[in-house]
């Protein structure tokens, strides 16, 4: 069921934070349900705090991110990484995995919109989507606070139509303030693609 109000709490990194955070609660709440072995996609995933959690639970992750310095850490710990620069690109952005499927993509603190209808179409039949970051009214909290790198009301809801082809079952959804690591306003999803032929949710 899809849950909508105040936030108690966060685990992910906020801008500005000098010490590493510990894995987002959100993400530890719905990593569970991606199954054992399956591939994951932590998309621009900086320090790797959410590939080393998801690699300790079983899962194939790869880690993807524009910062060469971050993705060599991460390969010397026996992790699969790639340096992609997701906003390049004639269009605007760069997806290089449109003939790869993940059973789950993992994104927090990153937001760069035309991406969306290419993450959907890259999930699994039952693959996740686990989403987390700003939202609107962070800006009297601190940053970003810029409206373009900040979600609108509900448009994590909004975004899970951004495939037509794609259907997508919203398994939870918040957004709303959160004291910790610092105050803000984010905004949350964990959402299944629909199998083929299922119109069912499957928690």
């Amino acid at each position: 069921m899809a849950s909508h109000g105040v936030l108690a709490q966060q685990g992910h990194a906020v801008a500005g934070a000098q010490a590493p955070s510990p894995p987002s609660e959100w993400v530890r709440r719905f990593a569970g349900l991606i199954p054992v072995g399956g591939k994951v996609l932590d998309l621009a995933c900086g320090t790797g705090r959410h590939s080393r959690l998801l690699r300790d639970s079983g899962l194939e992750v790869l880690a993807v991110d524009r910062d060469p310095a971050l993705l060599q850490v991460l390969a010397a710990e026996g992790l699969v990484t790639q340096e992609v620069d997701l906003e390049s690109g004639a269009q605007g952005f760069y997806w290089p995995f449109a003939d790869q499927v993940f059973d789950a993509i993992v994104v927090t603190n990153y937001l760069h919109r035309p991406l969306f209808p290419h993450m959907l179409a890259s999930l699994a039949p039952d693959g996740l989507l686990i989403y987390e970051t700003f939202a609107i009214g962070n800006a009297a909290y601190g940053r970003p606070a810029n409206p373009d790198f900040l979600l609108a009301d509900a448009e994590l809801l909004l975004q899970m139509q951004s495939n037509p082809a794609v259907k997508m079952h919203v398994l939870a959804y918040e957004h709303g303030y959160v004291e910790r690591p610092k105050p803000a306003v984010v905004q949350r999803i964990c959402a299944r693609k629909a199998a083929a032929g299922s119109g069912n949710d499957r928690l």
